[in-house]
C-alpha cells in the first residue's frame, strides 16, 4: 500500500472485515502498470477518490507502476489549476504515482493512428448537425457520410486539421455498426473541432481527440496492463476493446468496481459547478461538497477517507451510501486526538455566581486519555458562564456536577434565569447528577462562529429527469455564536478539536471571530430524503 497504514489499521477503524482479496487477471509480480486518468475540468471527488487508490493499492500489491495520466483532450474545460489541485489532492492522500503524463503528449500520435484509420476505411468524417446524427444514432440509421470514399474522407479531414469553416462542422466517427444494440458501438466520435486554445499546446491544433478513442491507445502505447473502470462505463468496455484492436495494439485486462455514491449528493462536476454559478455554494471547497477539498475542509481526516474507500474492496454491486458510514470511520480517527474545549451560547449564556469559590488558575489535560495533548488552562472564580438551556433545568437545591471542578448545590435564581451556587469540595458522588460545561466570565474569552453543514439535496437519489435545482436543500448552512474558553486563542486554521457536549470541530479560520465547521460523527440527524 501506498502510506504506512496496514490493512489492519483500515478495518480496525471501519470495524469491518471487508474484501481486497481480489486477484487482477493475469497480473505478474513486478510488471502490473495501472493508470488513474483524471480530467482536469474540476477538483478531485469521493468518487475520484476511489478510483485513484484502487489503482494505487493494486499496483503496489503487485510490487507495479501506477501512472497518473491527465485526459486534457477537452481544451474548454480543462485548467493547469485545475491539474495542480489533483495532485495536491492525490498528494494528500497518500498516492505517489511512478509517472505523470498527459495525454496531449501524444496528440501527434494520436493523429497518425486517426489518419490510418480512415486509410483502412475504420473511420469517416461526418458532417451531419449535432442533433441529427444524435437522432440517427438512437434509430440506427446510416447518413451518406458513412459510405463517401477514402479521399473524400481525407480532404474532409483535412479541412478539419486547417480548421476551416467547414472542417469546424465535422467530426471524425469510428465506423464500427451503426444497427448496434450498444449505443456506444454506433460510431463514437474519434475527433472533433475544438476553437479554444489548450493551455498546453496553445493554438497548434485544431481538433481534438475524445476519450473514447485515446483512452485505450494511450493506456497500450504506455503499457498499462489493468484498465480499473468503474462501472459506469461497462457499455464501453466492447467499445475499448474495438478501438485497440483497430489500431491493432495490445488491450489491457478490463476490471470493473462499483461506483461510489452518496444519497443526496450531487458528483457531477458540470453540476457541482452550476451550483457555484447560481450562488448555491461558494467554491469547489464548499463543505457540502463531495469534493475532497470539500469534504475535508468540514473535518474529514485522510486516514479516514483511505480506510472507508478501501474497506470498500473492489466489489461490483453499485449501491448508494449514507454519509453517515464515512463519517462515523473519521470519528475513530480524531477521537482519540481531538483536545476538548469548553464553549457557551453567546446569545443564551446566563451569569451563574458560584458563592464560596476560591479564584483559581489550573493546568488540565487537553485530553483525559491522551497525554500526548498537553494541558489548558482553566479559570476557576465565582463569576461564571453556563448555557441558558442548562440553567432552566435546574431545581433550587439540585445537586449538579461542573466538569473538571467538582459538585455544586443550586441555591438561587433570579428573575433573568441567573443562578447562585455552592461549591461542594467534599461531595466526591457524582452519579446520577447532570454533567454541564461551564466557563470563567472573564474578558479575554473567545468569539465563534461555528457553521453547520447538511446535505445540499432534499431528495436521495435524482432521477433522470430530475432537475437538480428543484431539490436543492434552501437550509444547509446554519450558523451559531459561541464565546470559548481562552485557550482556543492558540487555534490554527486545520486544527481539530472538540468542543464538549457539542461535538467535533475543525478550524476554519483563525481570525477573529474564530470560525469552526461541525464534523459529523456519524450520529448527526440525517437530512430527510424520499
Amino acid at each position: 500500500m501506498a502510506t504506512s497504514e496496514t490493512w489492519n489499521d483500515v478495518m480496525r477503524l471501519v470495524k469491518s472485515k471487508g474484501n481486497m482479496d481480489i486477484k487482477l487477471k493475469g497480473a505478474e509480480m513486478g510488471k502490473v502498470v495501472t493508470r488513474f486518468p483524471p480530467e482536469p475540468s474540476g477538483f478531485l471527488h469521493i468518487g475520484h477518490a476511489k478510483a485513484a487508490l484502487l489503482n494505487d493499492y493494486f499496483a503496489r500489491m503487485y510490487e507495479g507502476k501506477l501512472i497518473v495520466r491527465f485526459d486534457d483532450t477537452n481544451t474548454e474545460k480543462a485548467t493547469q489549476g485545475f491539474e495542480d489541485a489533483i495532485i495536491g489532492d492525490l498528494t494528500k492522500l497518500g498516492i505517489k504515482p511512478n509517472m505523470v503524463h498527459y495525454t496531449s503528449d501524444f496528440f501527434p500520435h494520436l493523429l497518425e493512428m486517426a489518419e490510418k484509420f480512415i486509410r483502412e476505411d475504420k473511420a469517416y468524417v461526418d458532417a451531419t448537425p449535432a442533433e441529427e446524427m444524435k437522432a440517427q444514432r438512437l434509430k440506427r440509421e446510416a447518413n451518406e457520410y458513412r459510405s463517401q470514399s477514402m479521399e473524400e474522407n481525407l480532404r474532409m479531414w483535412q479541412d478539419m486539421l486547417n480548421g476551416t469553416e467547414l472542417g469546424a462542422q465535422c467530426v471524425l466517427r469510428a465506423k464500427i455498426d451503426i444497427r448496434h444494440k450498444n449505443g456506444t458501438m454506433r460510431d463514437p466520435t474519434m475527433y472533433r473541432t475544438k476553437k479554444m486554445p489548450h493551455h498546453r499546446t496553445g493554438g497548434k491544433y485544431h481538433v481534438y481527440p475524445t476519450y473514447d478513442f485515446s483512452c485505450p491507445l494511450v493506456d497500450s502505447w504506455e503499457g498499462v496492463t489493468h484498465a480499473l473502470r468503474s462501472l459506469e462505463y461497462k457499455d464501453r468496455e466492447a467499445q475499448y476493446k474495438w478501438m485497440a484492436r483497430a489500431a491493432e495494439l495490445k488491450c489491457p485486462e478490463v476490471w470493473e468496481f462499483s461506483r461510489l455514491d452518496f444519497v443526496r449528493t450531487v458528483l457531477s462536476k458540470r453540476k457541482l459547478q452550476k451550483l457555484i454559478d447560481i450562488g448555491a455554494a461558494k467554491s469547489w471547497d464548499d463543505p457540502r461538497f463531495p469534493t475532497i477539498q470539500g469534504i475535508r475542509r468540514r473535518g474529514m481526516t485522510i486516514q479516514g477517507i483511505r480506510a472507508f474507500i478501501l474497506s470498500q474492496g473492489a466489489s461490483r454491486n453499485n449501491t448508494t451510501q449514507e454519509w453517515d458510514k464515512i463519517w462515523t470511520v473519521n470519528k475513530r480517527v480524531i477521537d482519540p486526538v481531538a483536545p476538548r474545549h469548553v464553549a457557551i451560547n453567546k446569545e443564551k449564556a446566563r451569569n451563574a455566581t458560584v458563592t464560596n469559590a476560591e479564584p483559581e488558575i489550573k493546568a488540565m489535560p487537553k485530553h483525559k486519555k491522551n497525554d500526548n495533548l498537553g494541558t489548558k488552562s482553566v479559570i476557576y472564580q465565582k463569576k461564571i458562564l453556563v448555557d441558558g438551556e442548562d440553567a432552566d433545568s435546574f431545581e433550587i437545591g439540585e445537586k449538579v456536577t461542573f466538569m473538571d471542578w467538582g459538585n455544586c448545590e443550586i441555591t438561587a435564581r433570579d428573575d433573568q434565569g441567573n443562578l447562585e451556587a455552592v461549591f461542594m469540595p467534599q461531595d466526591q458522588n457524582f452519579k446520577g447528577t447532570k454533567k454541564i460545561t461551564w466557563l470563567a466570565d472573564v474578558e479575554d474569552l473567545v468569539s465563534i462562529k461555528v457553521c453547520r453543514y447538511s446535505d445540499i439535496l432534499t431528495k436521495n437519489r435524482l432521477e433522470e429527469d430530475d432537475e437538480f435545482e428543484d431539490f436543492l436543500n434552501k437550509d444547509s448552512e446554519q450558523v451559531e455564536y459561541l464565546s470559548g474558553d481562552i485557550n482556543l486563542k492558540l487555534l490554527k486554521k486545520g486544527d481539530t478539536i472538540q468542543l464538549e457536549r457539542r461535538g467535533y470541530f475543525i478550524c476554519d479560520s483563525a481570525a477573529p471571530p474564530l470560525t469552526l465547521i461541525e464534523i459529523p460523527d456519524g450520529k448527526v440527524a440525517k437530512s430527510k430524503g424520499k
